[in-house]
């Protein structure tokens, strides 16, 4: 999975699957743009990936297709002005955006009856809202040089929902709606849209669960284990790549079978 020459924006980028993501895209040969709030922890990132391409850090835009490299965009993308700016940012540094990975995402769980209405509107803002502003300032990048990925994380629990979770499983199927949207407006233009839905997968998010949480989840999982964040990155990097580019509006799932049919 070659992707030099690429450019790939990823939100959600300073932890988890976000930051795996990154990594593994870099490691198939793209310039990656890291967006999420957290500078420090955006710009950890960066220098991992930079270090391991062999990149200095400042000043290197002339070594583009030399080496991976990584910059970081703090954005709180809540804000549709920042999202604009920041992908102006991206694209005066690297002069295009080929692959967006929407992976930013929260949680704000409570029952349905108890469940105030700014945590439902900050979840499906967060997850879904800035996912649609995100690919559509990515699109206008993609139709210019006719070729594009856009890739969305989802949730097991998008497609089968969750107690508790009724904003975020909400939010998460509204991805896998707009991912297909996606696909069917711009697929003649060699613009692909694909979802990812990732199962019980070891984050900082997971890591606070209860353990009587833990182990009734792991039974409903017939590989008997958590996945991890670069099982993920590597299904992200292969919808990025020109290996997949025969595979449009698809909902790949990653969650050791927890959910089949």
């Amino acid at each position: 999975m070659d992707l030099s020459g690429r450019t790939a924006l990823v939100t959600g980028a300073s932890q988890g699957i976000g930051r795996a993501c990154a990594l593994k895209l870099a490691a198939c040969g793209a310039n990656v743009a890291l967006v999420a709030r957290n500078q420090q922890k955006l710009e950890a990132v960066a220098e991992e990936i930079e270090s391991a391409a062999g990149a200095p850090l400042a000043g290197a835009m002339d070594r583009r297709g030399t080496g991976s490299l990584a910059r970081a965009y703090p954005t709180d993308i809540e804000h549709e002005d920042r999202i604009k700016a920041t992908f102006k940012s991206v694209i005066a540094d690297f002069g295009k955006v080929d692959i967006l990975v929407n992976n930013a995402g929260i949680t704000r769980d409570q029952l349905i009856l108890r469940m105030k209405r700014a945590d439902w509107e900050a979840v499906l803002h967060t997850n879904l809202t800035s996912a649609y502003l995100c690919a559509q300032q990515a699109i206008g990048s993609m139709l210019k040089q006719r070729w594009g990925r856009i890739i969305n994380l989802t949730s097991v629990f998008g497609q089968m929902g969750q107690a508790g979770q009724a904003n975020y499983s909400a939010s998460k199927a509204g991805l896998i709606g707009l991912t297909m949207a996606i696909a069917r407006e711009v697929g003649s233009r060699n613009i692909t849209a694909n979802a990812v839905a990732p199962g019980f997968i070891e984050t900082a998010m997971t890591s606070v669960l209860p353990e009587e949480w833990r182990q009734t989840a792991l039974k409903m999982i017939p590989l008997g284990r958590a996945g991890t964040p670069q099982e993920v990155a590597n299904c992200v990097a292969f919808l990025a790549s020109e290996e997949a580019g025969y595979i449009t509006g698809h909902v790949l799932n990653v969650n050791g079978g927890m959910l089949m049919g």
